[in-house]
């Protein structure tokens, strides 16, 4: 009886052990996260801030006992935001490191380096710093993204603003490259909807600082609307030589655009610039009290002021830690699967719009809505608006609702 008793305790013990061997980054007391961001290069600013966003919530998890009794450790790689450093990065978190899953890798080429690194490890990309199509299609059940796409933000919102405001005249100025063109495709498909066509297009090089001659284009056409396909300097650039020639047409950028920097480094001039966004910049006197809250014990902790890339990291880690708990304690690639594809992610604090997955969808939401510089800051100027142009409206009860009202602006 005693020999049939010690042979049970060890069968279940090696049970216990292979199931941990067989989840990479999983042992009975830490689940380890990998991520990659930029912290050397040129947008290593955003980087750092994805980085402290993630380990903010991760520490407040770790004083709450973890996930079903796991603490959670967050390893952090720089790429310099180099698609070759990005793939070496992979290869150390997933090879040496070991880990669970890659949370937040910021950058579209960044990503599509390192995810064969991933897979191959059968190790999840969760909730990637990018809006390009790539992080969702085509399909693999290891894909989870959150954003909307630049083409898709753009052509939900370019086409409701110019009805909104009878524009008759538009014109795009955008980055000649794939981040350029997503926005100059979804513009072009939005407003056909509506019967227009750009009257000019006029485009630049990746890190060009002149825009006279294209702003010299545009002013000549009579554009009424300028949709950006730039990302900060180059947003910044094009409305301040706008405002020094007299042109003030309405400007409207995709959430490459969405950032403090804009209205910091651009001043009173970028007042008026509408941009899509996902989640809401959180200022430290934010009028929404759990924000507030939030940003300032943010600052607390990090002596700088959160921004929204803050918030892009912090959520996805709080996304990560609903679909891990739900999981339960037999914690796997496979059961974290099927809990994200059963699950809802509420929206948050920061109005982040919910988000729901399924065994053949890998995007979260298609959802985007539009901020405006007032005052040299950035504040919400509609609803979530989807593919069909209706406005998503939440409920009392957390559901959602569709209407056609126009934009609040």
């Amino acid at each position: 009886m005693k020999f049939k008793s010690t042979a049970v305790v060890v069968a279940l013990t090696l049970g216990a052990t292979l199931s941990f061997a067989q989840t990479q980054g999983v042992t009975k007391t830490e689940i380890t996260l990998g991520s990659i961001q930029d912290l050397s290069g040129p947008v290593a600013g955003f980087g750092k801030q994805i980085r402290s966003g993630m380990q903010m919530r991760v520490d407040e998890l770790n004083e709450q006992s973890g996930v079903n009794g796991r603490k959670v450790k967050l390893l952090v790689e720089d790429s310099g935001y180099d698609p070759r450093k990005a793939i070496l990065a992979a290869q150390k978190l997933v090879n040496q490191d070991k880990i669970f899953m890659m949370v937040g890798h910021i950058g579209t080429a960044q990503n599509l380096a390192a995810m064969p690194v991933q897979f191959e490890k059968n190790v999840i990309n969760f909730f990637p710093i990018t809006a390009a199509r790539e992080m969702y299609e085509p399909f693999h059940k290891l894909k989870y993204a959150f954003a909307a796409t630049y083409y898709d933000q753009i052509r939900i919102a370019a086409p409701k603003l110019a009805k909104d405001r009878n524009i008759k005249n538009a014109c795009i100025i955008y980055q000649d490259d794939e981040f350029g063109l997503e926005v100059l495709r979804g513009a072009e498909v939005g407003l056909k909807t509506i019967g227009l066509e750009f009257v000019e297009k006029t485009s630049f090089k990746r890190n060009a600082t002149d825009f006279s001659s294209q702003v010299a284009k545009m002013k000549a056409s009579g554009c009424e609307m300028v949709v950006l396909g730039t990302i900060i300097r180059e947003t910044i650039g094009t409305i301040g030589e706008s405002r020094k020639t007299g042109f003030n047409p309405l400007f409207l950028g995709s959430s490459a655009a969405y950032t403090d920097l804009i209205h910091k480094l651009g001043g009173k001039a970028m007042d008026g610039l509408f941009a899509t966004m996902t989640s809401q910049h959180p200022y430290l006197d934010a009028a929404e009290q759990p924000v507030r809250h939030w940003a300032n014990k943010y600052k607390t902790k990090f002596n700088e002021d959160p921004t929204v890339f803050s918030v892009y990291g912090y959520a996805a880690i709080d996304a990560f830690l609903r679909g891990a708990q739900k999981a339960g304690s037999d914690l796997t690639t496979e059961s974290f699967i099927k809990a994200m594809d059963t699950m809802v992610v509420p929206r948050d604090m920061f109005g982040t719009a919910e988000a729901t997955f399924s065994p053949t969808k890998r995007l979260g939401n298609n959802f985007s809505r539009l901020s405006q510089i007032q005052d040299g800051r950035w504040k919400v100027v509609s609803e979530y608006v989807a593919f069909n142009g209706l406005r998503v409206v939440q409920q009392k009860d957390g559901s959602f609702k569709m209407s056609a009202d126009q934009f609040k602006n």
